[in-house]
């Protein structure tokens, strides 16, 4: 992009001509030390904090964030970095560029920044991290719906340490993930970037992925605060409507969860208007509760654009400089991508009285503390980013390995334990690897079938064509040739992902009808606003297989031979009809780069499927919106035609090994709504396989003051077994876990009845073992500070005797 100067208000005489003092003694606490920069600053140097800039973000052509062509500035960087910068945004995710290349571009561009600024302050470097950092040559991750079906946040906590680390190497803080909301209709196009339609799952994952971006040193960033998934119709940027019970119960706690247990430092307001008023100019969410209540301590940063809505989309601001004062009155920190509103229209309605000056220096303080925790305040600052120690910054390129083997085997490790073994109901997988084996299908050759739409080859590449992906990715097809080197693999497309011809249907539908079995590659290709079938923006109206992909399953079911499933997608797609004509069915999640070898290795059997599903798959197309979180009247019932019911359940999944569930230690039959039990079932393998169960426990609520659902996750466990071992789940119950928000508003632990039932899926009839127990005692109001977690713990293997 050209890069344009814009006029600039002229710089006030400082309040201190000296730019030395305290604030730079590392010995002193970050308070005094900000206070005393603070006072040291003109108006103008404090409103610089508060925005970032987006150096080479295109204003035509295809954008990456919404409404990018309309909003984006042209900014003169050397004359706007004169006063201090707040952020860089994306330095390495806007354009193709090699990361030792990068690296020093943004040592430079920091240092640049030093040198214009009186204060000598770098900026905080933002990436897009959702599933691996955003950046060309970069490892590309399973994306978070796949962390979902691993069920196993440990895991996820390692990935995310290795992200972090990967962008702190090059000069980046901050990372704008992991995104929090929970599903609650599987059309809506983000459905990919969420980590499943269950509050406690998605909490307790996307927390540990915080704890492990935190532990590298980046900011981990929360989004999209809040709301943002309940649009109305599934519409990206849609109002939402959801009352205060489906706030508070359901789409709060995951960040409630990951701002008190996983220690967060930044939250990114949502795009939702809730009720009619937009988050971002809503001060009850983000100073109230997110502050005041919660106690949250770091910074509000605007999604892209976000602060400029108010103005052209909410129509709740005449003007840049008045979503500057909603915004900043709300409690948003930080105007991002670029500058818009916080800027020269901020200093101006300052001076002018129509925007107070202590909310700039309110939300200076906050950028500044965070600054004082990076390190940019310190006089003896590393000032090359450590991918670069010892690099001669003239033959940078080539020297920085964003995706070293170790990160490849961590990608394989998490996408083999997030695919989803659906059915297998005559036992055709794992596959022989011996005969023939049509490969069919257009997501089977395509490395891009892989990856969601923020990793960097589809978020970014995809706009520069020339440029190489800059990262392996074997296709199922090519994984399929090296698993089975024995069987005769042969490939058609059949159709497109979303196009609208069908002349290739024929001719699959005859290559499988010589084949011993078929395996079909279907699914979603990821894209940004209408251009993919799945990703941001990209919303559908109901949930049939994308394009003629349902009319190419018909014609490869109707041959006669025996068809395996295969899904590759952003969200699960209606398979009533089909399902008990399929030899197998397996769903996978954009696994990342290694994906492919990942469903190789589940077709084979060297891989045995333990991915449980984070959202269920919907029975017919038009069964939505839904979730499992249903009460009575949500569930089908006597008074509708209509049946809601899924194909498939939250939690479902199916192994290759078997397992037998024995109850535990017997747990009491009364419990104060204060007090803790342990509550235990022994898991045995009793198959030939190694394998791991997922033992998952619900709440079932009989009567309650306010309607519950049928059953609501409040624990899991993922349980490693040898072929015939056994192991025994404790699960450390907490009446917290049960509470709910009750008739007058509050969140509260009833007395009464319970049943804690411990299953394979939320799915009543997969209830391995059930406990029932009578909370007594007084009704109990709880806060943030009740027990969110249900601690667990596995006891040592044995062996079977």
């Amino acid at each position: 992009m050209a890069i344009h100067p814009v006029p600039q208000a002229r710089q006030a005489d400082p309040p201190h001509a000296a730019v030395d003092g305290p604030w730079r003694d590392p010995s002193l606490g970050p308070e005094a030390r900000v206070a005393d920069l603070a006072a040291r600053m003109t108006l103008e140097e404090k409103a610089a904090q508060l925005y970032g800039i987006w150096v080479g973000a295109d204003a035509e052509g295809d954008g990456v964030a919404p409404h990018q062509n309309d909003m984006v500035d042209p900014v003169d960087f050397e004359d706007i970095t004169t006063r201090g910068l707040g952020q860089l945004t994306r330095p390495f995710g806007t354009a193709p560029v090699d990361p030792g290349v990068g690296a020093v571009a943004l040592a430079r561009a920091q240092a640049r920044i030093v040198e214009a600024g009186r204060f000598g302050i770098p900026a905080v470097a933002h990436e897009e991290c959702l599933a691996g950092f955003t950046a060309w040559g970069a490892t590309a991750y399973p994306v978070p719906l796949a962390w979902g079906a691993a069920w196993d946040p440990e895991l996820v906590a390692e990935m995310a340490h290795r992200i972090g680390g990967d962008m702190r190497s090059v000069g980046v803080h901050q990372g704008l993930a992991p995104v929090l909301d929970v599903v609650r209709d599987l059309r809506w196009g983000r459905v990919e970037e969420t980590i499943g339609e269950d509050p406690y799952l998605v909490a307790t994952v996307a927390t540990a992925y915080v704890k492990g971006l935190e532990s590298a040193g980046i900011v981990a960033t929360l989004k999209h605060f809040a709301g943002y998934s309940a649009s109305a119709g599934a519409r990206n940027l849609a109002p939402v409507r959801a009352g205060n019970r489906e706030m508070a119960d359901v789409i709060l706690p995951p960040f409630e969860m990951a701002v008190r247990e996983g220690g967060a430092r930044s939250v990114m307001h949502s795009y939702a208007e809730i009720d009619g008023v937009p988050v971002a100019a809503d001060p009850s969410l983000l100073t109230g509760l997110l502050r005041e209540t919660w106690d949250f301590g770091g910074t509000v940063v605007a999604d892209y654009f976000g602060i400029g809505f108010l103005e052209t989309l909410h129509k709740v601001a005449a003007g840049r400089a008045d979503a500057a004062r909603l915004a900043l009155t709300a409690g948003v920190d930080v105007e991002l991508p670029t500058v818009r509103s916080y800027g020269d229209e901020l200093v101006a309605a300052v001076r002018d009285g129509l925007v107070a000056e202590e909310l700039v220096d309110r939300a200076l303080h906050r950028v500044l503390l965070q600054k004082c925790e990076l390190g940019l305040l310190d006089p003896d600052r590393q000032e090359l980013p450590s991918a670069l120690d010892g690099v001669d910054p003239a033959r940078a390129r080539g020297t920085v390995d964003l995706d070293p083997p170790r990160n490849r085997a961590l990608a394989r490790l998490i996408a083999e334990r997030s695919c989803v073994l659906l059915a297998n109901p005559e036992g055709a997988l794992p596959l022989s690897g011996t005969g023939r084996i049509a490969v069919v299908g257009p997501r089977a050759d395509d490395p891009l079938a892989m990856l969601g739409c923020y990793s960097f080859p589809s978020h970014v590449g995809v706009q520069h064509p020339d440029a190489p992906m800059g990262i392996a990715i074997p296709t199922v097809l090519e994984a399929l040739r090296e698993e089975f080197p024995g069987a005769g693999i042969d490939y058609a497309q059949g159709c497109d992902v979303d196009g609208t011809d069908a002349e290739g249907i024929e001719g699959a539908a005859a290559l499988a009808a010589g084949a011993d079995v078929c395996v079909a590659v279907l699914g979603d290709r990821a894209g940004l606003f209408g251009r993919g079938t799945s990703g941001e923006g990209c919303d559908v109206a109901d949930l049939s297989l994308p394009g003629r992909q349902g009319e190419l399953l018909d014609a490869l079911l109707a041959t006669g031979t025996p068809v395996v499933l295969v899904l590759l997608t952003g969200r699960t797609y209606a398979l009533g009809g089909r399902a008990d004509r399929l030899a197998g069915c397996v769903q996978a999640f954009f696994p990342g780069e290694e994906g492919g070898p990942a469903l190789a290795g589940v077709l084979s059997g060297r891989v045995n499927p333990s991915g449980r599903l984070p959202v269920s798959v919907p029975r017919g197309t038009g069964g939505q919106p839904w979730t499992y979180l249903q009460p009575p009247l949500g569930l089908a019932n006597g008074v509708t035609n209509l049946d809601p019911t899924p194909l498939y359940p939250f939690g479902h999944g199916l192994s290759y090994t078997s397992f037998a569930w024995d109850a535990g230690a017997e747990a009491p039959a009364e419990l104060p709504t204060d007090g803790e039990a342990d509550l235990a079932v022994t898991v045995r393998n009793t198959g030939d396989r190694d394998g791991a169960e997922v033992v998952q426990l619900y709440v079932h609520d009989p009567v309650a003051q306010t309607t519950r659902p049928e059953a609501r996750l409040i624990g899991y466990a993922r349980v490693p077994l040898a072929a015939g071992e056994s192991r025994r789940v404790s699960f450390r119950f907490h009446p917290d876990l049960v509470s709910f928000t009750g008739a007058g508003g509050r969140r509260i632990v009833e007395p009464g009845d319970l049943e804690l039932r411990f299953a394979t899926s939320s799915d009543v009839a997969d209830t391995k073992q059930t406990v029932r127990l009578r909370l007594t005692g007084p009704e109990r109001t709880v806060d943030h500070r009740r027990r969110m977690v249900c601690h667990t713990s596995l006891d040592a293997p044995l062996a079977r005797t």
